[in-house]
């Protein structure tokens, strides 16, 4: 019988393992035995796609978080006519999406920046783009709004992506520590009544 070899596949396998372990035991207490036993692949397989256990956390953020970001926040926003409503949008699917356990274990860039951000730059410079590429996003669909007359003109769009972007992380983070649907829906309304003032009256 032919076994086929799909490297590409194998590679996927490797990183969503190891995403999973991450988002449950963090960067550092991700161990390569748990992703064997996840994918049942033998270390050798891991070892020819990865160099190392850094060279998996690094592929994480490029090939699966920043693609995240980029397929639930960028090209939504790119293609957006009412940016409010597309943000208000997003974090509703966000929301629904996430069970009580989902929140337990919080959002995996945020997790990763606020564990790996501080001591290894590598990890830092990859999380810093994915998070230029969110606030850019915004800030883009933001300006959009603005020529169109949706979006009020005092509004400065880099400096509010920044502080949406802020507020989103910080509120996962504290309903990951805290483990209260309804504080996490607190602070949801609240953020969705800033996003409402930034129309156009």
């Amino acid at each position: 019988m032919v076994v086929l070899r799909n490297p590409d596949e194998t590679r996927r396998r490797i990183l969503e393992a190891a995403l999973e372990e991450i988002h449950l035991r963090g960067f550092q207490g991700m161990r390569v035995e748990h992703i064997l036993t996840r994918t049942k692949l033998t270390k050798g397989a891991l070892y020819h796609h990865f160099a190392n256990k850094m060279a998996i956390g690094y592929a994480i953020v490029d090939e699966i978080l920043g693609q995240d970001v980029m397929n639930r926040w960028v090209m939504p926003l790119k293609d957006s006519d009412d940016p409010v409503k597309t943000i208000i949008d997003i974090c509703e699917q966000e929301r629904a999406g996430n069970t009580a356990s989902e929140i337990e274990k919080g959002c995996p860039i945020n997790n990763l920046s606020q564990e790996m951000s501080p001591i290894d730059e590598g990890f830092r410079e990859r999380l810093e783009a994915v998070y230029q590429e969110w606030t850019g996003a915004i800030a883009d669909a933001l300006r959009r709004g603005q020529e169109k007359g949706t979006i009020r003109k005092e509004v400065s769009p880099e400096k509010v992506a920044k502080f949406l972007l802020a507020s989103l992380q910080g509120i996962i983070g504290v309903a990951k520590c805290c483990r209260h649907d309804n504080m996490l829906d607190d602070m949801a309304d609240c953020l969705k009544d800033y996003l409402m003032q930034l129309r156009v009256s």
